[in-house]
């Protein structure tokens, strides 16, 4: 039997771990908090922009089973807001007990509460033989995927942003996220952004939809999304910071625009909190993620591996990695598609198989050799890659791989040979 070990349970852990279990292993789940998805308990966005044409790939490459789960949820589907089209907003609240319901049924051995701390190396090789936690518990196996993401720990968001903002992550109670490539020796890259900063700022916050004003709230429950125009002193100017560069439009600057997630989803980084409530209809409004948000949000890109198109970290025998680890790669989407193909290949290396390289024919293979070529360059590091907006989906565009002709997505998956991909059975 072949054992993966997944350290990290966000979205790209979870889509990691259902691959290498739907391949035959014996999979085990990692996971430092008390709760599987990282981020994706206060995101909710997907099939936005050239994100359809993604999710759509997974599923017709036999690895939609997550996208399926966030559509089931979903508060607002086909919804236009500025810069995006046809998003579907899941329910925060929802998503996470149904994915988690998913990996149980599959077999997955989920590790709530296990904050991986150490590496075990075979003498002399590069060669992983275990993972320790903080208390001292070995899981050995085959092959290994990291998913650790790279934002946190507190003191990186201290020096790189305006400190701990008490996000999701909770680094105060679980510990920081540490990463297995660099305990194995791996010298990890760290992103920037455009304006010259390293790391850069998460790009939303999320308000307690019952503090708003009744209207808005009406409104939010109705039509998943509202725009409020701010005053020219209350503009945002720091938007440059954001990991989420597909939002960095003057429509994010001059307004205030909200998306109906369960939360109310406030498309900023941060909004302080005293200029916040002069606005109409937000006199009363309160954070819920960060609960610092009106001073700043997580830093993130701070550990990148470096790795090939099969997402194999270079310079290690069994170890793969996905989400972040893979690149400054932005979203839930991103995250699901890179997890899936990691965990995907850990069972092919562990079986001796020949790894799964995805074709530039696909959106989802174009932009896992894209990021790797821009990760060879310092203004590379600095861009953010994503199927939503900014410089991908425009490359997307231009290539003529962007499109919501479910048909002619399926056509293309088949003509490469790998329809159902996924779903076939390695071990």
């Amino acid at each position: 039997m072949v054992k993966v070990l997944v350290i990290g349970g966000g979205w790209s852990g979870c889509g990691a771990a259902l691959a290498a279990a739907k391949a035959g292993a014996q999979v085990t789940l990692l996971e430092k908090t008390d709760q599987l998805l990282g981020t994706g308990l206060v995101g909710g966005i997907m099939r936005n922009n050239g994100r359809y044409t993604a999710a759509e790939e997974a599923i017709a490459l036999g690895g939609g089973e997550l996208f399926k789960i966030a559509d089931a949820v979903a508060r607002h589907r086909n919804i236009d807001f500025p810069g995006h089209k046809h998003a579907t907003l899941y329910d925060v609240t929802k998503i996470e007990p149904a994915v988690r319901k998913l990996l149980q049924e599959r077999g997955i051995d989920i590790q709530l509460e296990t904050r991986a701390g150490a590496v075990d190396m075979q003498e002399g090789s590069r060669f992983i033989k275990s993972v320790r936690s903080d208390t001292g518990r070995s899981f050995t196996a085959d092959v290994f995927v990291e998913t650790t993401g790279t934002a946190g720990p507190q003191g990186n968001c201290l020096k790189y942003g305006n400190g701990c903002a008490m996000c999701i992550l909770r680094c105060p109670s679980y510990g920081p996220r540490v990463s297995i490539a660099a305990k194995a020796g791996i010298q990890e890259m760290i992103g920037g952004s455009s304006v010259g900063t390293l790391g850069a700022m998460s790009g939303s916050c999320k308000l307690l939809k019952e503090s708003l004003a009744h209207g808005i709230q009406e409104r939010l429950n109705r039509e998943g999304v509202v725009v409020v125009p701010l005053p020219p002193e209350l503009q945002k100017k720091d938007l440059a910071k954001k990991a989420c560069q597909q939002y960095n439009l003057k429509e994010y600057a001059e307004n205030i625009i909200l998306l109906d997630t369960g939360h109310a989803k406030l498309m900023a980084p941060y909004f302080p909190l005293n200029k916040l409530r002069q606005i109409p209809g937000f006199e009363n409004a309160r954070f819920e993620d960060p609960y610092a948000g009106g001073r700043g949000n997580s830093i993130r890109y701070l550990a990148i591996s470096p790795r090939d198109n099969y997402l194999k970290v270079e310079g290690l025998e069994n170890l793969f990695c996905g989400g972040e680890k893979a690149g400054p790669l932005v979203g839930h989407t991103e995250a699901i598609v890179t997890g899936t193909l990691a965990g995907h290949n850990a069972v092919r290396w562990a079986c001796g198989k020949e790894l799964l390289a995805l074709p530039r024919t696909l959106a989802i293979g174009d932009a896992i050799a894209f990021v790797r070529e821009q990760l060879e360059t310092t203004e590379g590091l600095r861009k953010k890659y994503t199927f939503s907006g900014s410089i991908y989906f425009q490359r997307m565009q231009e290539l003529g791989l962007y499109t919501t002709d479910r048909k002619k997505i399926e056509d293309r998956v088949a003509a490469a040979g790998l329809t159902g991909i996924y779903d076939r059975q390695i071990v």
